[in-house]
């Protein structure tokens, strides 16, 4: 009878504990996720993704050490193979560049452009533009934006 009571309270006890071992990897998951969401940068949606590993393996029983070990396994290899994939793919071009547009634009030059100091103003679209050229281009003079270094645009005579 003793062996039976006992017998029944380790198989409760270890139902008990793989329970709540599968709820606290599965907190974990859900945390990662919330985390993920407020502040997106493909780390913590992999911490969720492992968690949910141990979760499955905690649910079947397996060995604590074999959850945090599934748990470091996923988590390293989909943060070295997944997330530079991720993040590349995702996160498209970057902030457009206000200079791409103007490339092949016609402008005039509204100061001298120095071909020896860097320097001149033109205007382009309406705007306003620091302007350097290969040669000297006088004010008045029509131009044609071939390329931009940052916010200085490249130009030569039309």
């Amino acid at each position: 009878m003793l062996r039976f009571v006992g017998g029944f309270l380790d198989g409760w006890f270890n139902n008990w504990l793989s329970e709540v071992a599968t709820l606290a990897w599965l907190s974990l998951a859900l945390i990662g996720a919330i985390v993920e969401v407020s502040i997106p940068h493909f780390g913590f949606a992999f911490v969720s993704a492992a968690s949910v590993i141990a979760a499955v393996a905690a649910y079947f029983g397996l060995g604590l050490i074999v959850q945090i070990g599934l748990f470091v396994v996923v988590l390293a290899v989909s943060l070295i193979g997944l997330r530079s994939r991720l993040v590349g793919y995702l996160g498209g071009q970057g902030v457009p560049s206000r200079t791409d547009t103007l490339v092949g634009r016609h402008g005039i030059v509204t100061h001298d452009v120095d071909a020896t100091l860097g320097s001149g103003r033109v205007n382009v679209g309406g705007e306003d533009w620091a302007a350097r050229a290969r040669e000297p281009i006088p004010t008045g003079v029509k131009i044609r934006v071939v390329g931009a270094d940052g916010i200085v645009l490249e130009v030569t005579r039309e």
